[in-house]
């Protein structure tokens, strides 16, 4: 093996080592307590900014970390293992961040990408509307030029960090055709920029969701990310690379489910034995073992597409498709596994089924990824497909 690969796999252990260290240290202690409570860990994003991991999938220049997209994810998965509002939050900062890396001026991202790489800065993204999820261009939320200002209006629905975040990449119409749409930075602190109160969820309790409400936002025109107009074709580039955050936070997902399960069926004895002894179960754990490297697999080779410089579109929505089902039917396993501790609080698998459900629903329903995968294999222009 030539030495630079020598030394990339080095630095990949050496960060997944930190990784897993403040995964157990900081994450495990709190995740069950704040998904209980509902309470929306912010501290815990700063610690992860100022560790580098919020950064990871960007260049050095920018501030980032500079790591492959395929090691990027990996540590999406470690996190995940632990505590999913926490994986889905970094997945869902690196989104909203990715228009300003992207298509940013170099002064746009000298100004604030340094604080949004460092997690001083925490972002949301704002693509879907209540009557517009799956088909983004019939968005109606609009900007109009005022000056040498855009005033935005409309509503922006299933906002993770919804009224945690200090900024808030918006997608808004600034035409009147399907595909004249723009993107804009939006300060939390903007006047007119209000939050309903949170989404009440089955999972992911430790994230805030919530509608976000525009009345006569103003914001100076450095804020439009981008041409005008080109705002569609960002959103849909960004949510390429969001499925696979998302395809590797439901295999964390998995994977800490499994863990969960073995454990038990080590530990539990029926008839004189280990359950984990009986083939029936061990049969079950087998297949679970099998999706998770499967679903793995898919993810990586998605994300080794990416860091090759090659299309990867397809790959991400199979990804994404693959890793999601999976998720659920491990996680489901997980509580069956356990039996009727499964379906306890006492138990975190119970917490892992509900978590890995929404996995199937954002980031593109499973049934829009295969919409996407079903018209590449026909020739279809991806850009034209909705995607959130």
């Amino acid at each position: 093996m030539p030495a630079r690969h020598v030394v990339a796999a080095e630095e990949t252990a050496d960060l997944l080592r930190l990784v897993r260290q403040i995964a157990t240290d900081e994450l495990a202690p709190r995740a069950a307590e704040a998904e209980a409570e509902e309470a929306f860990p912010r501290d815990v994003f700063r610690l992860l900014g100022r560790t580098g991991l919020l950064g990871l999938p960007y260049a050095e220049e920018h501030g980032g970390g500079g790591v492959a997209y395929a090691d990027y994810l990996r540590v999406l998965e470690e996190i995940s293992a632990v505590w999913a509002s926490v994986g889905v939050g970094v997945s869902v900062h690196a989104l909203s961040c990715y228009p300003l890396v992207t298509r940013g001026t170099p002064e746009q991202r000298k100004r604030w990408l340094p604080d949004m790489l460092g997690g001083e800065l925490l972002g949301a993204y704002c693509l879907s509307e209540p009557h517009a999820g799956s088909d983004p261009a019939a968005m109606r939320t609009r900007a109009e030029r005022d000056g040498e200002d855009w005033v935005l209006t409309g509503a922006k629905a299933w906002t993770t960090h919804g009224g945690q975040a200090d900024f808030y990449t918006v997608l808004a119409r600034t035409g009147d055709g399907r595909g004249d749409i723009s993107c804009f930075l939006v300060p939390a602190d903007s006047e007119g920029l209000t939050a309903d109160a949170p989404e009440r969820k089955m999972g992911l309790t430790g994230s805030a969701t919530a509608t976000m409400r525009l009345d006569g936002v103003r914001v100076s025109a450095d804020r439009l990310i981008g041409d005008e107009g080109e705002g569609l074709r960002i959103a849909l580039a960004a949510l390429d690379s969001g499925r696979l955050g998302i395809a590797a936070v439901a295999t964390g997902v998995a994977q800490g489910a499994l863990d969960k399960a073995v454990a038990y069926a080590q530990q539990r004895e029926t008839f004189g034995k280990r359950i984990i002894d009986h083939q029936g179960l061990a049969f079950v754990l087998a297949d679970m073992e099998a999706a998770i490297q499967s679903a793995r697999a898919t993810v990586q080779h998605a994300a080794d597409l990416r860091d090759a410089g090659l299309p990867f579109a397809r790959e991400a929505s199979i990804a994404k498709l693959v890793a999601t089902d999976n998720a659920m039917k491990v996680t489901t396993d997980a509580v069956q596994v356990l039996g009727g501790a499964g379906y306890t609080k006492d138990f975190p698998v119970e917490r892992y089924m509900r978590e890995a459900k929404v996995m199937q629903i954002f980031e593109g329903t499973n049934q829009i990824q295969r919409m996407v995968i079903s018209r590449s294999l026909d020739g279809a222009d991806l850009g034209t497909i909705s995607t959130r």
